[in-house]
């Protein structure tokens, strides 16, 4: 591999104009796409497999009319003290709203209202009243205008002094993420310059990673409507392309550095740094792909997609990475080294310095000095950062874990302190049978601990199916109203099933718990095969993944305290603790995963690469921070800063996933691979490196560390072929 990647970027390098003009023809092809295509939508989405699923498909066909999948929107209506919603008063502005979501703006949209006053949807005390609107499509999928009309339906009935607020997911939007995505950019930037000394070096990355970005999102974005992939898919893949196109241009720009300061020509260079350090990136793009459609583990067919979308994105950077900056490089000459090196690699006279000892260097020889106590401190500090990982609690935040400036929290409040927190979270009950088996299964709920209220039977025009809405005494997040799903699921037959928000969240919280384990499995099994083959080694992929697997728990433990417990949280701009996410642990072992393994790739395969060499183990370790420090503490502050950037959303999750995100890679990048993972070296010497004889010969030989393309090109120069003698005919 090693061989065929230098003859690629070599080849890339001496065609760098062709090779730039296809790059950019297909950026604009897939602009030209993207521009064209309709715009996408929210996607579709469903948890196969689960009851709620099963009873929305129940609702399909009995119910055709119904759009069980539609958005809902609650308008909560309370009277001034010393008055009562049933007033003259304000049951005419009450009136009024209902109405104007009927004939107004966006009415289009409405499959129904409920009028307050004829479903009797008023507290005891007479102080609160809500309005029930229900809309053909999802929240995402609402127009504008129907949007806008649902937020100004209670403008006058607020100016006559009635408190109206709005909850519901049909106030959906996709949440602001502020200036975090600019902050990030803007903080790579600056980390690459002082990186590399050079702005021409610095740039590079940032604009090859854009351009690989640009082509993935834009296909994405072209091809949405058509394969259903929503408008969540490209988010996804331009966090996972932007890190990985930046991490691997990185990483080959400095490689080509490292070989110019060998005295190499240019294009000699290039074509090294893509056959040493390119098959690192090809390796650590794999891992990636692994990680991203692994999540079809999931059986969730819009994660599936998003994970696959993104993995596409990766191919792309990899691919990027491999000829696109190779030829950059060509366009670059001089300017890619600082102006202090530029004299000493093209001035006149012998070529090259002197290599001095740099941080990584001195950092390395004090793991060395030091390895256990180094390893203890690393261990033992994550695991106390992990304790709160064992409280860990997962859910679906509802309008309850929103700001409580927001409308839908005061909308949540008012409806608890009106009728109970359970309605905020109704049941839904599918009865696919007759009204005999409808009345029982009303009986039979009333009798459980946990209801607060049942609903008579609304049956189907067939009269062969009916809806039975119940409502819980808790609200939808607590663990009494999941008991209470449960039971009202294991009291009944095939024919009797739960659904609604909250049981789909419950429901959608179990198959994230039920998968994590199979992921997890089929993620670091796939990955410690393809370690054991990049490095030739048992204890090193080993290594690699138990240290993972501390940096997420710990993270998770991170996340527990902060979001669950509230420490610090107004440091962090936490309003509402509450349950954590129900995705969020796939999400990170996903992500998180593909960039630990990045970190890993390119830190030990220089190292590997030196012991191959005939360097002692203790001095390969040196070498490797000598050379992969200062990349890997780069690209780790690059992806803390993109990811921290989240915490300035608005929207809860958006904060938790950006957190989770920068503790993640900041545990795994500098006490994982840059402390642990020297220390654990250290311990082991010659054994870190060993293989069984049969394995190794089972093994294919991928040549990461590029011993063979050393061997090849030392033969060609002693034939009088390959590089020294094209230089000898340009000489010519």
């Amino acid at each position: 591999m090693a061989t065929f990647l230098y003859r690629l970027g070599r080849g890339a390098f001496r065609r760098r104009g062709l090779v730039a003009l296809l790059w950019v023809a297909l950026l604009f092809a897939a602009g030209f796409g993207a521009a064209t295509a309709a715009a996408p939508t929210s996607g579709s989405f469903s948890i196969p497999g689960t009851e709620a699923q099963k009873a929305f498909d129940v609702l399909d066909k009995k119910f055709p009319g119904m759009a069980a999948d539609g958005a809902t929107a609650r308008i909560v209506v309370k009277a001034p003290a010393g008055a009562k919603v049933t007033d003259p008063g304000p049951k005419a502005e009450v009136e009024k709203i209902v109405n104007a979501l009927k004939t107004g703006p966006g009415a289009e949209q409405i499959a129904s209202v409920a009028n307050p006053y004829e479903v009797q949807a008023v507290s005891q005390d007479g102080s609160t009243t809500y309005i029930s609107a229900k809309y053909t499509v999802s929240g995402m999928e609402l127009k504008d205008a129907t949007r806008d009309a649902l937020k100004e339906s209670g403008e006058d009935a607020k100016a006559s002094g009635l408190n109206v607020q709005i909850g519901g997911d049909a106030l959906m939007v996709a949440p602001e993420t502020g200036s975090g995505e600019i902050i990030g950019i803007l903080v790579a930037a600056i980390v690459l310059v002082i990186t590399f000394g050079s702005l021409v070096a610095a740039g590079l990355p940032l604009l090859t990673a854009i351009i690989g970005v640009g082509i993935g999102v834009s296909s994405i974005t072209a091809l949405a409507n058509v394969l259903d992939l929503g408008n969540t898919t490209a988010t996804l893949a331009t966090m996972i392309g932007l890190a990985v196109g930046i991490d691997y241009a990185l990483f080959i720009v400095s490689r080509y550095r490292a070989e110019l300061a060998d005295g190499r020509d240019r294009d000699e260079a290039a074509g090294r740094a893509t056959g040493t350090a390119g098959s690192a990136v090809v390796f650590a793009g794999l891992t990636v792909v692994i990680a991203l459609v692994g999540l079809a583990v999931v059986n969730i067919p819009m994660l599936t997609k998003m994970g696959v979308a993104a993995a596409g994105t990766v191919v792309i950077a990899v691919l990027v990475a491999l000829t696109l900056v190779p030829a950059i490089l060509g366009f670059a000459g001089k300017k890619v080294l600082p102006a202090g090196e530029k004299s000493k690699l093209f001035g006149k006279g012998k070529p090259g310095y002197e290599k001095k000892a740099n941080g990584g260097t001195r950092w390395a020889r004090f793991v060395l000095r030091r390895p256990v106590m180094v390893l203890l401190a690393g261990v033992i500090g994550l695991g106390i950062v992990a304790i709160p990982a064992s409280k860990l609690e997962m859910g679906l935040p509802d309008d309850g874990a929103q700001p409580v400036s927001t409308t839908q929290r005061q909308a949540y409040d008012l409806l608890s302190e009106g009728f109970g927190p359970g309605f905020n979270g109704p049941l839904m009950v599918v009865v696919d049978g007759d009204k005999a088996l409808a009345d029982s299964t009303v009986d039979r709920i009333k009798g459980l601990e946990g209801v607060a209220a049942v609903m008579p039977p609304t049956p189907n025009e067939a009269g062969d199916a009916s809806v039975i809405t119940v409502v819980p005494k808790d609200r939808p997040s607590s663990t009494h109203t999941e008991d209470l799903v449960h039971e009202i699921r294991d009291g009944s037959g095939d024919d009797v099933l739960v659904t609604g928000a909250t049981a789909m969240n419950i429901d959608f919280s179990q198959k994230m718990n039920d998968a994590l384990l199979p992921y997890l499995a089929l993620v670091v099994g796939l990955a410690f095969l393809l370690l054991m083959l990049v490095f030739r080694s048992i204890l090193v992929p080993l290594k690699a993944a138990l240290g993972f697997l501390l940096s997420v728990v710990a993270a998770l433990g991170a996340v527990v305290a902060v979001f669950q417990w509230g420490w610090l949280g107004s440091v962090f701009g936490v309003e509402q603790t509450g349950p954590i996410m129900s995705m969020m642990p796939i999400f990170m072992v996903g992500v998180v995963f593909g960039l630990a393994m990045d970190y890993e790739v390119f830190l030990v395969t220089r190292m590997r690469e030196a012991y191959v060499h005939g360097e002692r183990p203790g001095q390969a370790v040196v070498t490797g921070f000598q050379y992969s420090a200062r990349v890997v503490v780069a690209a780790a502050v690059i992806m803390i800063a993109v990811f921290a950037g989240f915490l300035g959303a608005s929207d809860q999750m958006v904060k938790m996933i950006g957190f989770g995100l920068a503790v993640a890679v900041f545990f795994d990048a500098f006490v994982v691979r840059m402390a642990i993972v020297p220390a654990v070296l250290a311990l082991l010497g010659h054994k870190a490196w060993w293989l069984p004889k049969w394995l190794d010969r089972v093994l294919p030989n991928v040549d990461v560390e590029g011993e063979s393309l050393r061997k090849h090109l030392a033969t060609e120069s002693a034939e009088g072929e390959g590089p020294d003698k094209d230089r000898e005919l340009v000489n010519a």
